[in-house]
């Protein structure tokens, strides 16, 4: 078996760990329900969520993945003592499998958006754009064709080790991804009425405080930094001695939010500019925002031009970060566990999910692929989303909170004594009691319980 790589910088950990948080689900959930929620209130609501389940849920992972330094099955399986909690290993395992088949489907749909986009073929009436749309998502070659491209090059990029692939890759990629977003805001922001979105955005409307936005304040926090993939713990596995986990948390999930928040300040401002509310999901991303950018930039023909490339380039580069980071869980047990090179670890997951990519791409239209009513790729959607996901984020929580030896767990928190735990206890308090019931009202709102 290869030697077991590991990040070479402290911002190659940061970025890249960052990457595998940031997705499409900044771009076409976060800002739509700030902007439902109520604004900059949703935001406040969202931050302590993020500070009592995000990140100690966070810190949770990062502690098994960089004591075991091993993949996520057996990082649960070293520190289990002969109990069967290496079966949340093998869910998260299972789960960002899953998730890397369906999430590559949307992917492919951005890839070929770039492509048509620098063709300038995502130009016309608000008619056109959705027949463009329909056919393309309907078609049974063309989705399927992107979907396998697109896992494809994240298997290009895993397959050259955690320094030389991932870690380079993310150094590219996250800075990139900033750039992008920030030249989108100034254009979004310096269009006529544009203050109505930012206004909608950023100012705290209390009013509209709920049950619903604090359960949908809870989700996003949750859903957004990929708990229960075994994403955290596989990365974490890669971290040095030295990688203070607390801290890492907090920025990790910092660029996250900045991240999410500029993406709804692209939305929004060009949104409202033109008189339309944007709705939530990939029509969001392939039919309400080509016709936002077409109405809002169409009398500058260049400047829509080269907005719509930016924008479905930045949305490549994001779900690019996300399916890297995915696809790395998987390789790392195959390669680990059937003792073959990284390069047959990679093969085996990339056929995995190019299997269930093409069951997902057809599913949207090509072919009728339902279960009990349900097209393919929403139910793997369902399944991991609504079930596997919470399931083991609350054993994480329950695992690392009461199992695990209280003395590892601390001396991973502050490095072997080399950092102050002022905030161990309070931490240890949200790991064992905020997070599971946080976690627990997540699966039930998820389920329908308080709908």
């Amino acid at each position: 078996m290869e030697q077991r790589g590991n990040f070479g910088t402290k911002i190659g950990v940061i970025l890249a760990t960052a990457g595998s948080a940031v997705g499409l689900g900044n771009v076409w959930r976060f800002p739509y329900i700030t902007g439902q929620d109520g604004g900059a209130a949703f935001i406040m609501v969202y931050l302590l969520c993020i500070l009592f389940l995000g990140v100690p849920g966070m810190v949770s992972e990062f502690i098994i993945g960089r004591h075991s330094a091993s993949n996520a099955a057996r990082a649960y399986k070293n520190l289990a003592d002969g109990r069967p909690w290496q079966i949340i290993g093998y869910i998260g395992i299972f789960t960002s499998t899953v998730i890397l088949g369906f999430y590559a489907v949307v992917a492919g749909w951005c890839l070929q958006y770039l492509l048509s986009s620098l063709m300038g073929q995502v130009n016309g009436d608000a008619e056109y754009i959705t027949t463009f749309f329909r056919e393309f998502s309907t078609d049974a070659v063309r989705p399927l064709v992107w979907t396998i491209v697109f896992i494809l090059i994240t298997h290009f990029v895993v397959i050259r080790g955690v320094r030389r692939g991932i870690e380079k890759a993310s150094n590219l990629l996250m800075p990139t991804l900033f750039v992008l977003l920030i030249i989108l805001v100034v254009a979004s922001c310096m269009l006529p009425g544009a203050w109505k979105g930012i206004d909608f955005l950023l100012n705290p409307d209390f009013s509209k405080m709920s049950r619903g936005v604090f359960l949908d304040a809870l989700g996003q926090s949750f859903f957004s930094l990929s708990l229960g993939t075994a994403c955290l713990c596989t990365y974490a596995s890669y971290f040095s001695r030295r990688t203070d986990l607390a801290k890492s948390a907090l920025q990790i999930a910092g660029i996250d939010t900045v991240i999410a928040v500029l993406a709804g300040l692209v939305i929004f401002p060009a949104a409202f500019s033109v008189g339309v509310n944007p709705d939530s999901g990939p029509s969001l991303l392939f039919i309400t925002l080509p016709n936002v950018f077409q109405s809002a930039f169409g009398s500058m023909p260049v400047v829509c031009y080269v907005v719509s490339i930016l924008f479905y380039a930045l949305l490549t580069l994001a779900a690019l970060t996300s399916t890297i980071s995915m696809h790395e869980i998987g390789t790392a047990f195959f390669y680990e566990e059937l003792h073959i090179s990284r390069k047959k670890g990679a093969c085996v997951q990339t056929t995995l999910c190019v299997i269930i990519g093409i069951f997902c791409s057809l599913s949207c239209g090509a072919v009728e692929l339902n279960i009990f009513g349900v097209d393919f790729l929403g139910c793997c959607d369902y399944l991991t989303s609504n079930i596997l996901m919470p399931v083991g984020a609350l054993l994480t929580s329950v695992f690392v909170g009461w199992y695990v030896p209280r003395k590892i767990v601390y001396n991973e928190f502050t490095n072997w004594g080399t950092l102050h735990g002022a905030f161990f206890g309070l931490w240890l308090f949200a790991v064992r009691f905020v997070c599971p019931v946080c976690i627990i009202v997540i699966f039930l709102n998820q389920m329908g319980v308080f709908k």
